[in-house]
């Protein structure tokens, strides 16, 4: 077995309407003023209020903050912390997907050390200390409850990442409660998201280790079993949290082992035509796949086994295209766009999002199979 480091958050809590005793766990770490960062929909949909009453109710003063926006860009990032500093935090809170906890990991960073956003872009650049934090996730799908990466979209529309043990959190707070009632496009999105983690830290081509390994494919076994009934009429409460569960499980896996192309072709999409992260995971995620197929068809063919357990496949190869086949099959049934074209991108396009694919070397250089401009254009021409 090959040396390894494996890091995550070093408290979980998973608890159907655990939201409700969010106050009190702050109020365990002495913190007396909390800066909640969250986004409109949540707020509109009354998804802010209890965990709020909770933190009124243990005598926590708290400030909530709902102009998170997706894909958060710097300015708004700024904006956040000059709040947060006003306001006189002493623990951060991020309630919500994705752009809500990211954006909490850099307030908390930059209220307890001031430093430049463009000068922390990488790996291990950013320095502490920084406020406590807790991560309230309200959808299954990116994990960042338990990893430490946040990613911004800079001035540019490029999509860059700060990466530091730094940006764990003190607390990752499950609560299925507040997923029940999200919309099945945003589940299904989320979902294939965490899949991607999962699958991408499997096959990653460094890093790559058995503690990861078995967080991946828990995690896709999970989520691949329970999401048609997650966006469903009325999921059940088994799925929501079976869901949450295996977003978190794979966010541990891809925080050690990390992503590669999928991410990488991703990014451009949401830089320039804002497509939700989940959803530009899942356009070019069946195609990447089979760019793949030759690199990683062992692993693939590990996966095949771990989804398909009633299946039995008579060589690598056969249960490497079983496996891509059953990907590309439940990405075709989400109820979400299939095409590029279908979210704004047209074949003028595809030279600039290639030439940005390529810049997100960090993770391209962990796929399986070199990726180039002209492999990259390929992949986006066939999803147009």
């Amino acid at each position: 077995m090959s040396d390894f480091i494996f890091e995550t958050t070093p408290r979980a809590i998973c608890r159907f309407g655990g939201a409700q005793e969010l106050g009190k766990l702050c109020a365990e770490t002495g913190a007396k003023r909390a800066f909640i960062l969250s986004d409109p929909g949540l707020e509109k949909a009354g998804l802010t209020s209890g965990p709020c009453a909770s933190l009124r109710q243990a005598g926590v003063d708290y400030l909530l903050w709902t102009g998170v926006q997706a894909d958060p860009p710097e300015e708004s990032i700024l904006e956040a912390t000059r709040h947060a500093q006003e306001f006189g935090a002493d623990i951060v809170i991020g309630l919500g997907g994705g752009s809500s906890m990211d954006t909490a990991k850099l307030v908390a960073l930059l209220c307890g050390k001031p430093q430049n956003l463009a000068d922390i872009y990488g790996i291990g650049l950013a320095t502490g200390p920084r406020l406590r934090l807790i991560q309230v996730p309200t959808t299954a799908g990116t994990g960042s409850e338990v990893t430490p990466i946040s990613i911004v979209t800079t001035p540019t529309s490029e999509k860059k990442g700060v990466v530091s043990p730094l940006l764990y959190p003190d607390l990752a707070l499950l609560d299925a409660e507040l997923t029940m009632g999200l919309p099945a496009p945003i589940t299904a999105a989320t979902g294939i998201d965490a899949m991607v983690h999962a699958i991408e830290a499997y096959t990653t081509k460094h890093k790559k280790n058995p503690l990861s390994d078995s967080l991946a494919i828990r995690a896709l076994q999970l989520m691949t079993a329970h999401i048609d009934d997650a966006i469903s009429a009325n999921p059940g409460r088994a799925a929501r949290e079976a869901m949450l569960q295996g977003s978190m499980m794979a966010g541990m896996a891809f925080a050690n082992a990390p992503v590669a192309a999928v991410h990488a072709l991703a990014y451009p999409l949401g830089g320039h035509f804002h497509v939700p992260h989940g959803l530009s995971n899942a356009l070019v995620l069946t195609e990447v796949l089979k760019f793949n197929r030759d690199a990683a068809m062992q692993h693939y063919g590990e996966l095949a086994s771990a989804v398909m357990p009633d299946q039995r496949f008579s060589s690598d190869a056969e249960a490497c295209d079983a496996f891509i086949a059953f990907i590309a099959a439940m990405v075709a049934r989400m109820p979400f766009a299939q095409k590029l074209r279908d979210v704004g991108v047209a074949e003028t396009d595809l030279d600039m999002l290639a030439t940005d694919a390529m810049k997100v070397e960090r993770l391209l250089i962990n796929n399986p199979r070199e990726v180039t401009f002209d492999d990259a254009r390929a992949i986006y021409a066939r999803v147009l």
